[in-house]
């Protein structure tokens, strides 16, 4: 086929609904994140139902206005999370649906559907339906080949980023599954294939289905459509959401309508906040289950994560299978951000590792919310990174759980703080007055020297072993540094010639944590 007719946007929106409904029982099945409430398959399903039954209902005369009317009807049914986003797919094909819907044309618009689901979604998780859709965007993108070789390539690509989605959602790879919704998106592009060349859609999923059984009620799956609602007041409906729970999306059907879901404890709060601003309609509300083990004896599992400054160091411990959450300096995450960093976590005991006090008390927050409740969370109080590193460097899975967590936090509370910073302005310090420029040092957040400007390599290094033959002073077997961003390049490599030279004695661990605020942070243990 060289260009998407009506015809063919009717026989894909069937070949969906036969697609979901074939493999709704598996997708169900696998469904562990963001909660394990078995619903997924059943969600996408519900949705292109919906989405189907409104085109059926339609004369359109051209692919543009049934590719319109299917995403209208897809923002309508859409139901729960999974269901929002594919209702988001639809809606990004149907925005530019216009001249010829040949290959270019779907490559484009497959594109922009990644940017107007991921959009929609208020904490884009690595390992969804929204990683495999953006990996399916860049395989097409620019693609000039006909409709059928783009659509291929384009199912080829998701087929095999869903393959990848366990390495990168610690829950997934814990439950040993792909992600639910992703499997679903396959489905649906499997599915536009079949109807661009006539091929059989093989139903076959990659991986086991993880069985699980349910408890009892712990929060809810608050859903409606909002009419009237100004464009402009989006991201403060957002923020509000962000505030009660989790799996935050306001997506918008392209015509002034938009389907709100959220994942929270307090229901009224939820609807008012969509009063405020709009007419809420096609109010949906459904239980969220805490899943349980169904195998006899089964172990609770348990997860270590962290929420840090800095990309560099959030990527140094996501290399070591830690969930963690990168929160820019000066900002603080909000109660969605932490509770989705816990539903990254597979199991029933979540230990918590922030990276400095605002980050601490913002753990503390999510830890006692209602959307946590289902979940035995500790939060071991880090004032700075070095102290994060040092709680997982003692870190041990075999351990008791209450024993591992004391160890952490022992390590944690005994790793001696140090670092330094360029002064932005001038101030009095209790070792003298501080000009702008001046390289300023810490020990446990006391100025305990004075450098003056500039903060050349030669300043920095010489500033950083007086906190540390400071520190050292009261002993210790390892020194953590941490360069920020502002490092210059050789201070690090420069700075432990020099410890070797001083202290040979003292083993030396150094990375980079791409933060903003301080030029090294140093840890002694």
């Amino acid at each position: 086929m060289r260009v998407l007719d009506a015809a063919a946007v009717s026989a894909w929106a069937a070949g969906c609904v036969r697609s979901l409904a074939s493999l709704r029982p598996a997708i169900d099945e696998i469904n562990v994140y963001p909660v394990a409430d078995s619903d997924t398959g059943s969600n996408m399903l519900f949705t292109m139902t919906g989405a189907a039954r409104e085109l059926s209902e339609a004369t359109p005369e051209t692919a543009d206005e049934a590719l319109k009317i299917l995403a209208r009807g897809a923002v309508a049914s859409a139901k729960g999370n999974s269901g929002v986003i594919l209702s988001q797919v639809v809606r990004g094909l149907a925005d530019r649906a216009e001249g010829d819907l040949d290959g270019p044309w779907l490559a484009d618009a497959l594109g922009h559907a990644d940017e107007v689901a991921t959009g929609a979604v208020s904490r884009p998780v690595a390992g969804t339906i929204l990683t495999v859709l953006h990996a399916v965007a860049l395989a097409v993108r620019g693609d000039t080949r006909t409709l059928d070789e783009v659509a291929e390539a384009a199912a080829k690509e998701a087929a095999h980023a869903l393959e990848k989605t366990p390495e990168q959602l610690p829950a997934l790879a814990r439950a040993g599954v792909v992600d639910a919704g992703a499997r679903g998106l396959v489905a649906v592009l499997d599915a536009l294939v079949g109807v661009l060349t006539g091929a059989p859609v093989e139903q076959e999923h990659p991986l086991e289905v993880h069985a699980h059984a349910h408890d009892e009620v712990y929060a809810w799956e608050v859903m409606y459509l909002l009419d009237g609602v100004d464009e402009a007041s989006l991201p403060t409906l957002r923020k509000e959401l962000s505030g009660l729970g989790d799996s935050v999306t306001v997506a918008g059907d392209g015509s002034g309508s938009h389907a709100v879901h959220v994942h929270c404890a307090d229901i009224g709060a939820a609807i008012e906040a969509g009063l405020a601003l709009g007419r809420p309609r096609r109010i949906r509300v459904e239980p969220l289950l805490t899943p349980t083990p169904i195998e006899p004896g089964g172990g609770i599992d348990r997860t270590v994560v962290a929420v840090v400054h800095g990309g560099a160091l959030a990527e140094l411990l996501r290399a070591e299978s830690i969930p963690v959450l990168a929160v820019p300096e000066g900002a603080t995450p909000s109660v969605e951000d932490m509770i989705g960093l816990l539903n990254e976590a597979a199991g029933q005991q979540v230990t918590v590792l922030p990276g400095s006090v605002a980050l601490t008390a913002a753990a503390d927050t999510a830890a006692g919310h209602a959307m946590a409740a289902d979940r035995d969370v500790v939060v071991i109080p880090c004032a700075s990174p070095v102290q994060v590193l040092a709680a997982l460097a003692v870190h041990d899975a075999g351990r008791r759980t209450n024993d591992d967590v004391v160890a952490m936090a022992e390590a944690a509370a005994a790793t001696r703080r140090g670092e330094l910073r360029i002064a932005q302005e001038e101030s009095l310090t209790w070792v003298g007055r501080a000009q702008s420029g001046d390289v300023v040092g810490l020990v446990d957040d006391e100025v305990v020297l004075i450098e003056p400007a500039p903060a050349s390599e030669t300043n920095l290094v010489a500033a950083a072993m007086k906190v540390l033959n400071r520190m050292l002073a009261l002993g210790g077997e390892l020194v953590t540094v941490l360069s920020g961003a502002a490092a210059p390049p050789g201070v690090a490599e420069e700075l432990a010639e020099q410890l070797r030279v001083e202290h040979p004695e003292v083993e030396l661990a150094g990375y980079a944590s791409g933060q903003t605020g301080a030029v090294l942070l140093m840890g002694v243990e």
